[in-house]
């Protein structure tokens, strides 16, 4: 997995960076895909994020909500929750279902050869590993359109762009890793340029961009043993209790302790994955002095007791 901070010791992570590390972002580039006209893919439901970048040539992509969006060259579309949807060098271009092209693909026999012009695509996808969903994941619309580099960050994307072609040119040692990291590079430009783009007044980015909401996210995430209260939040950022109260909900959808606790509960899922520390030390670790009310809240949101989940964890 890609560090945001690569060296953490110097350079305190940001609140999405710490998001990242928990929902374990990973991501794989499939390939380069040069597509002659007339061509089309109808794209199934996936649980992971699907991104497209168009090259060169034409193409048009059929939204999750039934919109039509017309790419130019350098564009990006992203689908963040896998929606099924469709893309094409035309609209009334037959399309083929994906699971059949990469079948085709893998069976070396050949597709969308027929002469016309040729469109080139990198495609790829995000995984996440963070069930319930992360907020900032619930908040990415269906669909996030890049257009082509007009900001600093859209400018990012395209030297990301092509530092992956040539890895995917000019196969060397190393390319793999190369390609997987610069993908992970990819996804935190998309969210950086969708911010820009769409400067959304709501929702968990809008926390992210808001200095002090961003603050107390952060002071929760790097600190959940912290016997936090609103009181305490709200003094640390500066903000009256109600205020903050009211604000954090607004922009994250649910309150700061309901946050906390969700994150509390998420990270104790990993440590019950990865540290052999005993149930008390590791519920104490992410803020329950008490092992049974540790126990009783993982319960309510996990299903499963703690010791009950790291033994299932362990079988899998």
């Amino acid at each position: 997995m890609l560090y945001i901070c690569s060296i953490v010791s110097i350079y305190e992570m940001d609140a999405l960076s710490t998001i990242l590390e928990a929902i374990s972002l990973k991501s794989v580039v499939y390939s380069k895909f040069p597509l002659a006209a007339p061509w089309g893919l109808d794209v199934v439901n996936d649980e992971n994020s699907q991104f497209w970048r168009l090259v060169s040539g034409c193409c048009t992509v059929g939204s999750p909500d039934g919109s039509i969006i017309e790419l130019a060259e350098g564009d990006l579309v992203f689908v963040p929750h896998g929606s099924a949807h469709w893309i094409a060098d035309k609209s009334t271009s037959l399309r083929m279902p994906s699971p059949e092209f990469v079948k085709a693909r893998r069976a070396g026999i050949p597709v969308f050869n027929s002469g016309g012009d040729v469109t080139t695509l990198i495609a790829g996808h995000f995984e996440f590993d963070y069930q319930p969903l992360h907020p900032f994941l619930k908040d990415l619309p269906p669909i996030i359109h890049i257009r082509q580099y007009v900001t600093e960050n859209q400018l990012l994307l395209k030297q990301v762009t092509q530092l992956m072609l040539e890895e995917l040119n000019n196969e060397k040692p190393g390319s793999s890793v190369m390609l997987k990291n610069l993908s992970e590079i990819m996804f935190i430009n998309i969210i950086r340029a969708y911010l820009e783009q769409a400067a959304p007044d709501s929702g968990f980015l809008s926390a992210l961009n808001d200095p002090r909401i961003s603050k107390a996210l952060k002071l929760m995430q790097d600190s959940p043993q912290n016997d936090w209260t609103l009181e305490s939040l709200a003094s640390e950022i500066g903000m009256s209790r109600s205020v903050f109260f009211n604000r954090f909900k607004k922009l994250v959808h649910e309150t700061p302790l309901s946050y906390l606790t969700n994150w509390r509960i998420r990270q104790a899922q990993k440590l019950l994955m990865t540290d052999n520390s005993n149930i008390s030390e590791i519920a104490a670790s992410v803020g329950y002095q008490s092992e049974s009310a540790f126990n009783r809240i993982f319960k309510s949101k996990t299903g499963q007791t703690p010791a009950v989940y790291r033994r299932s964890k362990i079988i899998e």
